[in-house]
């Protein structure tokens, strides 16, 4: 008997915005990996793949973002974490009450944040999953606090804490966002893969790992995005992008420019991607997916606008009220593209 070709056995995922009632029928497909509902109107639903968001998407329901990967996914849950996985690729979630965390009455997250990290790091390794391609944070008023006492700063110190020794060089993609319904839970989800992807840094900004002390006691722990094992059958994975030149927010109080910005620094990621990967598309386009965050749900209406103006229906994509991690920063984006 032939050997099977060697895409045969590598990792696919396609991810897709779904409009739907219920998350029932996206679920019942077998090779669904995960679906995520946004927002307070959002259904329940006790499927480990499935997780409820809430940040609010503009002008009512979103749809649903749904991971397939055309093979048998299997599902389940070991304690604190919910997961599904296809045999080539993982999806995870970890929920933490900060509460839990907290001491004499202060907010936990350091705690918090370290704990699910040292959790999550210890189930991809010991399920077989050990490389981390792509995280998203969601934590409650992230930008409460001054200084070093900023909820996101502490956060950035208790995940690095979690992850314990790490290779900067091989960190995942990631989105640090923050929720605005008063619930202080940490919210954490991932893509997970039995072999590695590799990281792709932005030639206009610092990485993010390398910051300097001004932004806080420990640099956040990420790569700009992530091309993934198989470029051709899964997407590049694409970071939390702002308006960010080198380590600097840039056109505070400019709304528009903000997000001209952030797509400047997303045609210099691409480039850098396709250096790699000659073959990924130049500009986003049918393939590609993204999450909108804008601070302030006034300027939803406006950045709508400006992304209509600029894609047209050329590019699915959700928006969504979220806090973002800088106070003077008003939008960021994160994706997939392919």
């Amino acid at each position: 008997m032939s050997a099977q070709p060697d895409h045969l056995h590598a990792p696919r995922l396609d991810v897709d915005y779904v409009d739907a009632a219920t998350p029932g029928a996206l679920l019942a497909h077998p090779d669904t990996l995960a679906v995520l509902g946004f927002g307070r109107d959002a259904p329940h639903a006790d499927d480990p793949r499935y997780l409820r968001v809430p940040l609010q998407p503009y002008l009512g329901a979103a749809p649903f973002e749904v991971w397939r990967t055309q093979q048998p996914v299997t599902r389940g849950r070991d304690g604190e974490i919910a997961w599904a996985c296809d045999g080539r690729l993982q999806f995870g979630v970890i929920e933490v009450d900060e509460s839990a965390y907290a001491i004499d009455g202060k907010a936990g997250i350091v705690a918090a944040s370290a704990h699910a990290y040292e959790r999550l790091t210890a189930f991809i390794r010991d399920s077989g999953y050990p490389h981390l391609l792509r995280i998203w944070n969601y934590l409650d008023a992230i930008t409460l606090g001054d200084g070093d006492a900023e909820r996101y700063r502490q956060f950035c110190v208790g995940r690095a804490r979690g992850l314990g020794d790490f290779d900067p060089a091989t960190l995942p993609a990631a989105t640090a966002i923050g929720r605005c319904d008063d619930d202080r839970v940490l919210q954490i989800y991932w893509l997970a893969a039995r072999t590695p992807g590799t990281p792709v840094e932005n030639p206009r900004q610092v990485s993010a790992y390398r910051y300097p002390r001004q932004h806080g006691p420990q640099a956040p722990s990420f790569a700009r995005a992530m091309l993934p094992p198989t470029y051709s059958r899964t997407p590049l994975l694409l970071s939390g992008t702002a308006s960010v030149v080198g380590h600097a927010s840039q056109h505070e109080g400019e709304l528009l420019a903000q997000l001209d910005e952030t797509f400047a620094n997303f045609d210099s990621l691409l480039a850098a991607a396709r250096q790699r990967q000659p073959a990924l598309p130049a500009r986003f386009g049918a393939g590609t997916r993204l999450k909108v965050y804008v601070r302030d749900a006034h300027d939803l209406p406006t950045v709508a606008g400006a992304l209509q103006a600029r894609f047209g229906d050329s590019v699915p994509r959700v928006l969504l009220h979220a806090a973002i991690c800088r106070r003077e920063l008003c939008v960021e984006i994160d994706g997939v593209h392919g």
